[in-house]
C-alpha cells in the first residue's frame, strides 16, 4: 500500500456564513500528482491555502509527512507552492528572483539555481527581465521559486490557467519532469479536465466547497473507456508498430482516424516510433469528451470554465 504522505480529515474554512470548503478528506500518496479538479470558485484555491498554511481552517484536521496541528510549522519548508500569480520582480531576470529567494531561505550553493533554471527549462533566458516574460515563462519562474528549499510537497493552483498552447506544454513537461526526476509528490488544481489527464494519477473532484469523489486515473480511464485517438492520412499504416509494441486493443474508426484503448501514458513513447517508421501524423491526443461528461454528471450540469 503506498505512503500517504498528505491527508485532510472534515478540512472546513468558513467566511462568515458562506463555506469555502466544506469537511474535505483527501488523501495524496507520495509520488503522486493529485489533481484537483473544480470549476472556479468551488474552494480549490482555498483548500491549497490551508494546506500551504496561507489560511486557518475554521475546523478539521490537516496531516503532511505524519505532523498535525502546530507540528505543521515544523515541516512547512519541505512544501514548495505556487498559488496564484507568480510575484516576481519584474526588473529582474530569472536567475536573479531566484538568487533573492535562495537568500531569504539562507541557500548558497554553487550551481544550485543553475539546476532549477534547467529544470524549469529558463537556463537560456540570461539577463532578460522577467517583465518582458510570455506568461508561460513567468509560470514556470513560479514554479521555479516555488523549488527553492527542495520541498518534497508541491502545490500548483490553476498553473496552466491563460496559457496558450505552447506554454501549456511548457508547464506540463515541467511538471511531468518533477514527478518522474526527484519524485515529487504534486497537487495541481484545475477546471480544464482534458489537460489534467495528460498528467494526473489521482484526482478529487471538488464541487461548492465538498469534495464529490476520489478516483485513481486507472479507475477513471475504466469508467469512461479514455481512448489515444491518432488522426493520420494512413491509419492501417499505423497497425504494424502496435503489433511490434505489443498494442492489442486498437480500432481504425474511419478513413483518417484509429483509436487505442490501452498504455495510454505511453504515448510519448509511441508518437515517437510512428516518427522513426516514417508514418504522418496530423494529431496525437487522448480523447477527454467522456472525461468531461463523467466530470458534468459529478457536478450536475453545465462546465463553465
Amino acid at each position: 500500500m503506498s505512503e500517504i504522505l498528505l491527508s485532510t480529515n472534515i478540512l472546513t474554512k468558513k467566511y462568515g456564513r458562506h463555506k469555502a470548503v466544506d469537511k474535505i478528506s483527501i488523501r495524496v500518496r507520495k509520488g503522486a500528482v493529485y489533481g484537483l479538479i473544480g470549476r472556479n470558485g468551488a474552494g480549490k484555491t482555498t483548500f491549497l491555502k490551508m494546506v500551504a498554511g496561507l489560511a486557518s481552517p475554521t475546523s478539521g484536521e490537516i496531516r503532511i509527512f505524519g505532523y498535525s496541528g502546530k507540528n505543521l510549522e515544523k515541516i512547512r519548508k519541505r512544501v514548495g507552492c505556487l498559488i496564484e500569480a507568480p510575484g516576481l520582480y519584474g526588473n529582474l531576470s530569472a536567475y536573479e528572483n531566484l538568487k533573492m529567494k535562495c537568500k531569504f531561505c539562507g541557500i548558497d550553493k554553487k550551481g544550485y539555481i543553475e539546476d532549477i533554471l534547467d529544470t524549469v527549462g529558463l537556463s537560456d533566458t540570461g539577463k532578460k527581465k522577467t517583465k518582458h516574460f510570455s506568461l508561460g515563462m513567468k509560470q514556470r519562474l513560479g514554479i521555479g521559486l516555488a523549488l527553492v528549499g527542495e520541498p518534497d510537497l508541491l502545490l500548483l493552483d490553476e498553473p496552466i490557467n491563460g496559457l496558450d498552447p505552447q506554454g501549456i506544454v511548457e508547464v506540463r513537461d515541467t511538471i511531468l519532469r518533477l514527478q518522474e526526476e526527484r519524485n515529487m509528490t504534486i497537487v495541481i488544481s484545475s477546471h480544464i479536465l482534458e489537460e489534467l489527464s495528460k498528467i494526473a494519477t489521482d484526482y478529487g473532484i471538488i464541487h461548492q466547497g465538498s469534495l464529490l469523489e476520489e478516483i485513481t486515473r486507472d479507475e477513471l480511464m475504466k469508467k469512461c473507456s479514455e481512448r489515444l485517438e491518432i488522426t493520420s492520412p494512413n491509419p492501417e499504416k499505423i497497425v504494424p508498430v502496435l503489433d511490434r509494441l505489443g498494442y492489442r486493443k486498437y480500432q481504425i474508426t474511419d478513413r483518417e482516424h484509429i483509436s487505442i484503448f490501452e498504455h495510454l501514458d505511453q504515448s510519448d513513447k509511441l508518437n515517437a516510433e510512428l516518427v522513426l517508421a516514417g508514418i504522418p501524423i496530423r494529431e496525437l491526443k487522448v480523447n477527454s469528451e467522456k472525461l468531461e461528461t463523467y466530470y458534468l454528471n459529478q457536478t450536475g450540469g453545465e462546465h463553465h470554465a
